[in-house]
């Protein structure tokens, strides 16, 4: 199910709220780098996530795929919309691995972050083009 973009506006603030407060929650003890996710669903719950760093970086945990996991495990349905908060004032996109997490989720998923100093929504595909998908 896609949601007309006028239906996830009027959501908006509450999604963006909801990342803020999620970011709140970040265990970033490395980076100080502390990121928020809210995922709204077609049938219009939110799910959010936020960051939760380890001292070999790798197996850190981004905002959006704890918030998709967190989505998952509570038996959620598609999300349709994704907020994603970083530090105030600071550029802050879903990384390239949760751009591909996301993609298999809703290729129609819209994304709203903070970049150069004001909030941008982009597509799935927007942000990655020629995605990689396994076909049927």
């Amino acid at each position: 199910m896609v949601l007309a973009l006028k239906e996830i506006e009027e959501v908006l603030e509450t999604l963006w709220e909801e990342a803020g407060k999620a970011r709140s929650r970040a265990y970033v003890p490395y980076s100080g780098f502390a990121v928020g996710a809210a995922l709204y669903t077609a049938s219009g719950q939110i799910f959010t996530g936020c960051n939760v760093e380890n001292g070999s970086y790798g197996l850190t945990q981004c905002a959006e795929r704890v918030a998709l996991g967190v989505l998952t495990s509570q038996g959620g349905d598609q999300a349709v919309a994704l907020a994603v908060q970083g530090p105030p004032g600071r550029s802050c996109s879903p990384c390239g691995a949760c751009r591909q997490v996301l993609l298999e989720h809703n290729p129609k998923l819209r994304v709203w972050f903070w970049w150069e100093g004001r909030r941008v929504e982009r597509s799935i595909p927007e942000l990655l083009p020629e995605a990689f998908l396994l076909e049927d």
